[in-house]
Order: structure tokens, then C-alpha cells, then sequence
């Protein structure tokens, strides 16, 4: 089924199913490999001889990569076809999951992960954006409707399918099972996918691709080194370059007059401005509760893998749970109601993790878990919704890109500072007599966990300042725009 399809050219229901199901492999296997790396963090510190500082380089350094390749998807996607841009993202996704299980030191694996994240960064754009195009008209909401889903389940799978295969088979198995998975999406996108026609693209942002790695990039390992010392010449160097690159990126973008790799103008809407800062808060507090609770629960609980893995499903669900409900309300109340009440679960889950010693129960993670799941999910499609309403009209076809990209950075942030801080505050209760473990690093872990919950009130004081903007036009196909419709 490689029949030419037309600009805008819809297909019909029947023959959509195998389409749809050639992408959402894809889309699948790489998100599954978002979240699935997390509670193997320990074992893989073990056996690669390596510390938290260097071994969270294989989440933030894929990170990282995908927030580089996101915002060029769409010009991909124009200039080579949605099709070959989808396929060869796999392609290269399934080829740094060989290197990654075949590594043998924690710089390889790290290394292997950023080829991972440059192809995984443009999957689900461009999934999302063919889904879209080749959807009837009268369908459209329904089918994207169906394409979520894997959006909510890899994540919440991830975790147990790793921890089960770091428990019982080996590590290398989180990788090695990308590999037919990533060889029968790879048929069945060529057998089954549409060829989309190319459309005209602007000239490439060669100058914003080439800081951006620097911008981001130092700063994130400036952040990470710092545990070791502010004043470290590492730290300094890498918060330096990071903070000139990032000076120049900015500078590059705001003057580029055609097509700029983020589009930096819509921050002049102070409504999407605040509402971004608010969604940086909302991630950083995600990606950092990711990253740290299993390994705290591993580290100083003594769980397995897998039993880590289990417990971020109550999260996940309540999560789940909770977005139908959010998108029917924000149509009747706007965002801000559902942000602040989001934020202020968010606030309370996080608190009450850092109430949690090694030697209580797991079962006192289960209300915190929930608090958060449910204040995500009430808060997440509100506020990208926000955001694109709250973008200059001439600007909204970018708002994706950006926010996507973000996100990704906000992340590796995330990981890199509560590392930093981990590390730090360990070494500081250490030396003030403390056992490093389970003492010390327990009330480390405390000091993150009440850092993101002050983060996540703050965060709730600024949604306060969130008005609903006035109804733009559909923002469904706006949506789509970056990554090539």
C-alpha cells in the first residue's frame, strides 16, 4: 500500500488500521524507552563501576538529543517525505538500542543513548502529524483520541518491563527488545504507510542546531559536576559555555527572519510566557519524582527492580484516570481552575514523600503516588491547551515544537540538579557523622523531595496568574503544524 496521497487527502476508516498500526509500533517501542532506563539506574551504576553523577548521563543525554532533533521534524518531514523521515527515525532509534546493550562502560552506554534519543526525538511529532493528515475529517478526534493511548501506557509500562528484565534476564534486555519490535515497525511502515507529498522547506537552522547541543548541554553537565563543587573547574567550564551558547542562541533565533529552529518570539505573549514557566515547574517535578523515587526506593528500601517498576503505576493510572476528565472541564473552565488544583496535589504529593524513611512501608507511597498521577493528569492537557490559545495568532503553528522541546531540556535539568543536590547534601550529612547510607542520602533524598514540592508551590502561586485567553481557532490542526502538516 505505497499509493500517493494528496495534501490534506484523507483515508478511508477501513484501510486506516493497518497505518495506524505501523505507527503506533513505532510510537510505542520509543516512548516504552522514555521511562524504562529509570529504575535500572542502579544496576547499571553497579555494573558499568560508575556514580549517580556520571550513570544519570544515559536519561539526561538522551534527553537532551531528542529536545535537538524535535523541533526539526518538520522540516524533515517537508523535505524528505513524512514516510522516509518516520522510518529512518526508527531506523536509527533500533540501531542505538544494538550499541546500548552492547556496551561496556557507562560513557559508551551514554554515548549509545544520544544516538537512541536522535532517533526516537522525531517519532512521535511525525506520528502524530501523518495520523492526522490521513484521518477523515469526521474522525479526526476520535482516532487521535485512540493514538493517545500508547502515550499513557508505554510510560506506565516502561518502568515494570524493565525492572522485570533488569531482575530476571539482564539489563541489556531493556535494549535488546527494541530490536524486533523495531524491525517489524520498520516493515510494516514501508508495507502499509502512505507516501505523503514533500512540501517546499525553508533553509535549514544550521546556526540555532549548532548551539543549541552547547546551550543545553553545558549547562546540564555544569549542573550535574557541581556536586562536587560550585567552584570546580568542570562546573565552571560547563555553566559557562552553557550560558555563552545559550546567550547566542537566543540572539541567533530572535534575528533569524525565516524558518528558526525554536521559534523564541511567542514568549512576547505574557500569558503564554507564564503559562510555560508554570509547565517547566510541572515537568521538572515529573521528571525529577522519575528519576529519584525508584531509585530511592531501590538504593535505601532494598526493593528490586521490578517491585520499583510496580509502584509507579498508581501514578501512571491516576494519571490516566484523570485527562478525559480534564479536557471535558477545560472546555466549561479554562485552564486555571484545573492547574491550580493540579499543582496543588502535585505540592502535597511531593511533601508527603519527604516523610517517607527506608524503614517504613511501600504502602505510604501509594497516596503521594496518586496525589501527583491525578494532578498531572488534571493539569496536563489543560495547560498545553492554554498555551496554544495564549500564542500570538501568527505564531501558534510553532507552539508545539517549542513546548516539546522544552520539556525534554526541563528534564534533563531536572535530572542533572537533583543529582547535584543528591550527591551534595549526602556528602554534607556524611561529614556531620552521619552513615552515608541509609542515613545520610535518606535525608538528601528529603531535602529533593521537599525542594520540588516548594518548586511545585511556586508554580501554584503562578497559576494563579493564568487568564483564559480569548477562543483562537481550532487548535487541533495547529497542533499538528510542526511536524509537517
Amino acid at each position: 500500500m505505497s499509493a500517493q496521497v494528496h495534501a490534506n487527502e484523507s483515508m478511508p476508516v477501513r484501510s486506516l488500521l493497518a497505518p495506524l498500526i505501523a505507527i503506533v509500533v513505532g510510537l510505542f517501542m520509543v516512548i516504552l524507552d522514555t521511562t524504562a532506563v529509570n529504575v535500572a539506574i542502579p544496576v547499571l551504576a553497579d555494573d558499568l563501576h560508575s556514580s549517580l553523577s556520571l550513570i544519570q548521563w544515559t536519561i539526561t543525554g538522551y534527553s537532551l538529543a531528542q529536545a535537538v532533533v524535535i523541533p526539526m521534524a518538520g522540516w524533515f518531514s517537508d523535505r524528505f517525505g513524512a514516510k522516509q523521515t518516520f522510518i529512518v527515525s526508527i531506523i536509527l532509534f533500533t540501531i542505538g538500542s544494538i550499541l546500548c546493550a552492547f556496551a561496556g562502560t557507562a560513557e559508551q552506554l551514554i554515548a549509545f543513548r544520544i544516538v537512541q534519543g536522535l532517533g526516537g526525538g522525531m517519532v512521535m511529532p511525525i506520528a502524530f502529524a501523518m495520523t492526522y493528515r490521513i484521518s477523515p475529517p469526521e474522525s479526526v478526534g476520535k482516532i487521535m483520541g485512540m493514538m493517545g493511548l500508547p502515550v499513557l501506557l508505554a510510560p506506565a509500562l516502561g518502568p515494570v518491563v524493565s525492572g522485570y528484565l533488569v531482575d530476571y534476564v539482564n539489563w541489556k534486555w531493556i535494549f535488546l527488545i527494541n530490536i524486533p519490535v523495531g524491525i517489524a515497525g520498520v516493515i510494516m511502515s514501508v508495507l502499509y504507510l502512505p507516501n505523503l507529498p514533500k512540501k517546499a522547506s525553508a533553509p535549514l537552522d544550521y546556526a540555532g542546531i549548532a548551539l543549541a547541543p552547547f546551550a543545553f548541554g553545558g549547562l546540564s553537565y555544569g549542573l550535574s559536576e557541581a556536586g562536587e563543587g560550585w567552584s570546580s573547574a568542570r562546573t565552571i567550564a560547563g555553566l559557562t559555555v552553557g550560558a555563552v551558547a545559550m546567550v547566542l542562541f537566543v540572539i541567533v533565533e530572535l534575528r533569524r527572519k525565516s524558518e528558526s529552529l525554536l521559534e523564541l518570539r511567542v514568549f512576547r505573549s505574557m500569558q503564554f510566557t507564564r503559562g510555560i514557566v508554570v509547565q517547566w515547574v510541572i515537568q521538572f517535578t515529573m521528571f525529577g519524582l522519575i528519576f529519584a523515587v525508584p531509585y530511592f526506593m531501590q538504593r535505601l528500601m532494598g526493593m528490586s527492580a521490578f517491585e520499583a517498576g510496580l509502584w509507579t503505576l498508581p501514578q501512571a493510572l491516576a494519571s490516566a484516570t484523570m485527562m478525559p476528565f480534564s479536557g471535558r472541564l477545560f472546555d466549561r473552565i479554562g485552564a486555571r481552575p484545573l492547574v491550580i488544583s493540579g499543582l496543588a496535589l502535585i505540592t502535597v504529593g511531593a511533601y508527603l514523600f519527604s516523610l517517607i524513611d527506608p524503614s517504613d512501608s511501600p504502602w505510604l507511597f501509594l497516596a503521594p503516588r496518586a496525589l501527583i498521577g491525578f494532578g498531572m493528569g488534571m493539569s496536563f492537557i489543560a495547560l498545553n491547551t492554554h498555551l496554544i490559545q495564549a500564542a500570538p495568532k501568527e505564531l501558534v503553528g510553532k507552539v508545539t515544537s517549542l513546548t516539546s522541546a522544552a520539556q525534554q531540556v526541563v528534564g534533563s535539568f531536572a535530572i542533572a540538579g537533583l543529582t547535584t543536590l543528591l550527591v551534595s547534601r549526602t556528602n554534607h550529612y556524611s561529614k556531620q557523622g552521619e552513615a552515608p547510607i541509609p542515613d545520610a542520602m535518606s535525608h538528601a533524598f528529603h531535602n529533593a523531595y521537599l525542594l520540588i514540592a516548594i518548586l511545585a508551590a511556586v508554580g501554584l502561586l503562578l497559576a494563579f496568574t493564568l487568564k483564559r485567553p480569548a477562543k483562537e481557532q481550532a487548535t487541533q490542526p495547529s497542533v499538528m503544524m510542526d511536524a509537517g502538516v
